[in-house]
């Protein structure tokens, strides 16, 4: 039966079509909310901070309880996903921060927004593991890094989109509204992804041959009708992998590993030891609420574009060559941020460093780092270097906050650049290359520089 099923050759062989777009948007619907849920810490916290809510150390509490919450949520996501499937716990991570958000709204002191908070991150953390790993599935290696991308920028746009939210209704109806829109938004998709299908190529890793089969009948007659007579998929080449966890700490996969978690880690604190203080760091500079979060905006508005960027070249350029020039043009901009004292030309050279930030992101969280595993642990490990990243920034809040009252913007800009320089080492030295490969055939390279390294 597993001849018969063929669930990779079969999907990588199908043209782009509606049922692709109605994937993406599916899942595009709920990642969204789960990035404006995120990025709102960015807004709410200087209104908090100004209405005497919060105080400065209780911000950083904030920022850490919501990374605690998503790296346990990456953590759980990844053993679920890939023992319940991707369907159950994309839908349970939805219903999870959409409730917590509401329920936040209400919250009738900052420490019980604290705890609220941490509720928040597990389907946080959950939804951004889940996401992109289950739209790797489904479409072809051809255009695999655009689609993913794309996924990226609506993610992305959830940033400047929630800074705008943020501008124009906190000082009309206060902070809660913020976690109203998110957490109804969330709720609301929750109930449209139902029609979500499983992921083909888990079903046939787990042995359920049958469902996959079907499933891939059903998608392979959509879209046969819209693009004709489909090509036959190519003969059944699977890639041998190991159910097993302590397998991902083994020789095949531990070098992957360590790119995953380095790389993420990097993400992260970019993130949220910077892009995530600006409108708190720009009030602590003396300038008003609304100047601070109108310099934001401006600034975020460099997110979908660095993201646009990262999605339209990991295709042609690949992942490596991308990831490395838009690691040496953030340290460039970040070497020069701090020195910006203009006031029209610090929103334009923020801007300008948000994009190579942001073709970061998008290349890391939503392209590279669910290509370096194949199906069988994709999501066990995707969630465990998730974990990683978002462990290690549980302590960026207080890091950034005490670089930032000694030295500044540049000091917490000196911190990214440290750690992008060694980003830069690990991929040149570990990373791989995906670019229009199948999932399979990256797969079996473990299998083969494993075997290699025995001999």
């Amino acid at each position: 039966m597993a001849e018969k099923t063929n669930a990779a050759a079969r999907l990588d062989r199908l043209p782009t079509s509606a049922f692709h777009r109605r994937i993406l948007a599916l899942i595009a619907m709920g990642m969204f909310f789960d990035g404006f849920d995120v990025y709102l810490a960015a807004t709410v916290l200087g209104a908090t901070l100004k209405s005497g809510f919060s105080t400065l150390s209780q911000n950083a509490q904030f920022v850490s309880v919501t990374f605690a919450g998503m790296m346990l949520g990456a953590f759980l996501s990844g053993f679920l996903g890939d023992r319940y499937g991707r369907r159950f716990t994309y839908q349970a991570n939805l219903a999870i921060f959409g409730l917590a958000s509401i329920a936040a709204a209400f919250a009738p002191s900052m420490r019980v927004l604290l705890l609220l908070r941490f509720v928040m991150g597990l389907g946080l953390g959950a939804e951004i593991v889940v996401g992109f790993s289950t739209l790797t599935e489904f479409v072809p290696p051809q255009t695999r890094g655009r689609w993913l991308g794309v996924l990226s920028v609506i993610v992305v746009s959830s940033l400047p989109i929630s800074a705008l939210a943020g501008t124009l209704l906190i000082p009309r109806f206060g902070w809660r509204m913020m976690f109203v829109l998110g957490g109804l938004g969330a709720l609301i998709v929750w109930y449209l992804r139902k029609a979500l299908p499983e992921s083909p190529r888990w079903l046939e890793s787990v042995g359920r041959e049958e469902e996959a089969d079907a499933l891939l009948r059903n998608i392979e007659q959509e879209i046969s009708l819209k693009h004709g007579p489909l090509p036959p998929p190519a003969p059944n080449t699977p890639a041998p992998a190991s159910r097993k966890f302590a397998s991902l700490f083994g020789p095949a996969f531990l070098p992957r590993m360590v790119v995953g978690a380095v790389t993420l880690i990097v993400a992260n604190t970019m993130i949220y030891g910077f892009v995530t203080w600006l409108p708190t760091f720009f009030v602590q500079e003396g300038r008003s609420i609304a100047t601070s979060f109108g310099y934001s905006f401006l600034m975020m508005l460099g997110a979908p574009v660095g993201s646009s960027i990262g999605a339209s070249t990991a295709d042609s350029w690949g992942r490596k060559p991308t990831i490395i020039g838009a690691s040496l043009c953030t340290i460039l901009l970040g070497a020069i941020y701090p020195f910006i004292k203009d006031a029209v030309l610090l929103p334009i050279v923020g801007f300008l460093l948000m994009m190579p930030i942001y073709v970061l992101v998008t290349l890391l969280f939503a392209i590279y780092v669910p290509e370096l595993f194949p199906t069988e642990v994709r999501l066990r490990a995707t969630g465990i270097c998730n974990t990683i990243g978002r462990g290690s920034t549980i302590v960026t809040p207080f890091l950034a906050l005490a670089l930032y009252r000694p030295y500044g913007v540049g000091g917490v800009l000196s911190l990214m650049i440290g750690l992008l320089l060694v980003q830069i080492l690990v991929v040149l030295l570990f990373g791989i290359e995906p670019k229009k490969r199948s999932l399979e055939e990256i797969a079996r390279d473990v299998t083969v520089s494993s075997q290699a390294a025995t001999m």
